[in-house]
């Protein structure tokens, strides 16, 4: 298991063609257009972690990161898939879908509990223990530690594991259709947070 920290883009070639891609991002904070992305961290299911870090002033060009995002032919696998979603279409201009999202799914079949956070999914579905330690760590930093890397690469190795669980549980229980509605939708969702509509209902009555 090797995580490989790259540059302001991905080299070419990282991924074969049609791979699913976990995905998850790091950013200086929780409102998009104010705190700006800062790594992307990506996987195939595999032993490796890619981590694509932007520096300060970055102009997010990173062309070989933006076809693997953008391909409509790759699933991307999320966990809490609207933030990061919000994040790649903001920065780097993409639409990152079609989408699969581990959240939407725990939500969805795992409704004996209110705990759907990654680390809880991980211990229970897969058990095995992830540290959120550098959650809220300076991720703007020139120079990332080795507990950051590690981190960043966490938030994507498993959810090709969490992936193959839920699936079995969302047609066990007869919400696989419902579950792809929702992640169809992310996109959309991402774009209401952008414009403005985070907190708010557009479908509630009041």
């Amino acid at each position: 298991m090797t995580v490989h920290l790259h540059e302001e883009d991905l080299p070419a070639g990282v991924f074969a063609p049609g791979a699913s891609i976990a995905v998850d991002t790091e950013t200086m904070g929780l409102i998009t257009p104010r705190d700006r992305l800062c790594v992307v961290q990506l996987s195939d299911g595999g032993p490796d972690e890619h981590l694509v870090r932007f520096g300060a002033g970055s102009d997010y060009a990173a062309p070989n990161l933006k076809a693997v995002l953008a391909d409509r032919d790759r699933l991307k696998l999320y966990h809490f898939g609207r933030f990061d979603i919000a994040a790649l279409a903001y920065y780097l201009g993409i639409d990152a879908a079609p989408a699969w999202d581990t959240k939407i799914a725990s939500r969805l079949v795992r409704t004996y509990t209110d705990r759907h956070g990654l680390k809880e999914l991980v211990r229970e579905l897969l058990g095995q223990d992830i540290s959120k330690a550098q959650q809220s760590s300076d991720w703007g930093s020139p120079d990332l530690s080795d507990a950051q890397k590690d981190y960043a690469a966490s938030d994507v190795r498993f959810l090709h594991r969490l992936k193959d669980e839920l699936e079995r549980r969302l047609a066990r229980e007869g919400r696989t259709e419902l579950a792809q509605a929702c992640f169809d939708f992310l996109p959309s969702r991402a774009r209401l947070d952008i414009a403005g509509w985070p907190d708010i209902d557009i479908f509630a009555h009041a």
